[in-house]
């Protein structure tokens, strides 16, 4: 596998909430958060291991094997380490759709997600 992108931010939730977030960003109850682009999909759950690990298929139909990983680790505040690393067992896309794959990712997660719980 092929890392395209990588990147880790704190979030304010406690890691049992990110992770539930992740393995089931519809939960019943829970803020909407993972609002999806024209040229995405729903992700599915490839594997979760609580409360370290998940791993999504891609959101882009265009890109359907690469995968995204997240480690989630508590932080020292209370909240939630979470590093997500964007794989691919393919060649690695040009410049310029890297660079929107890591946006979207990066929206998604430390913009959109980050917000729902209220900070």
């Amino acid at each position: 596998m092929i890392e395209i992108g990588s990147r880790a931010r704190t979030l304010p939730a406690p890691l049992a909430a990110v992770w539930d977030s992740l393995v089931e960003p519809h939960r019943p109850g829970s803020r909407s958060w993972l609002v999806l682009l024209a040229d995405e999909v729903e992700p599915r759950v490839l594997a979760a291991e609580k409360p370290g690990r998940v791993v999504w298929s891609s959101l882009w139909p265009s890109r359907p094997d690469d995968e995204v990983q997240f480690a989630l680790s508590p932080s020292r505040d209370g909240g939630t380490l979470l590093r997500f690393t964007l794989l691919t067992p393919a060649e690695a896309p040009d410049e310029s759709k890297t660079g929107h794959l890591r946006r979207r990712l990066n929206q998604l997660l430390f913009a959109d997600l980050r917000f729902s719980y209220g900070q």
